[in-house]
């Protein structure tokens, strides 16, 4: 997934400056595509060069809101439908998870335990999210609400695996 694609799919429901998209990121998108302020202006400065967006309208201090073009609608219908996600993710948790030897038992351990309140705290702030949200029947919310579900689920595991692996550590001598 780019940013790219994630600012073109958030505008299909309607018009929204930077900082909107930026709130609009925090409240659906955090748990699966972060961004920062920066990152978000400069892509759509990169996406209204390209056409894929426009500049819908000008308000006080350089306010600008965006609105999909029809050439975006088709390019986010394309990254949909003829692209093929990337099957392979990086994850410093495991790459940290599978050099965990070099450390002493109580030291891994010790991260794993870490994990597991962490990925308890993260479940937790995304289970606010579900509780803060005014859900609605348009289409980002909906398909908001099973990505948040996923994160849900996600994150539940991860805390599961992570106090299993931690027992599996505390057997190692």
């Amino acid at each position: 997934m780019s940013l790219r694609h994630a600012l073109l799919g958030l505008l299909t429901e309607r018009t929204a400056s930077g900082y909107d998209l930026l709130k609009r990121f925090e409240t659906s998108l955090a748990n699966v595509w972060p961004a920062t302020q920066s990152q978000i202006y400069t892509e759509l400065t990169k996406l209204a060069d390209t056409g894929l967006i426009t500049v819908a309208a000008e308000g006080p201090r350089g306010r600008k809101e965006y609105a999909l073009t029809d050439e975006g609608l088709a390019e986010l219908r394309h990254w949909l439908t003829e692209t093929k996600p990337q099957r392979t993710t990086r994850s410093d948790v495991l790459l940290r998870v599978f050099f965990l030897g070099v450390l002493e038992p109580d030291q891994a351990h010790a991260y794993l335990t870490d994990l597991t309140d962490q990925s308890a705290e993260l479940h937790e702030e995304l289970r606010r999210l579900v509780d803060a949200v005014d859900w609605d029947d348009d289409n980002l919310s909906v398909y908001g609400r099973i990505a948040l579900e996923y994160g849900l689920r996600f994150y539940e595991m991860r805390r599961e695996w992570a106090a299993w692996a931690a027992e599996q550590v505390k057997q190692v001598k």
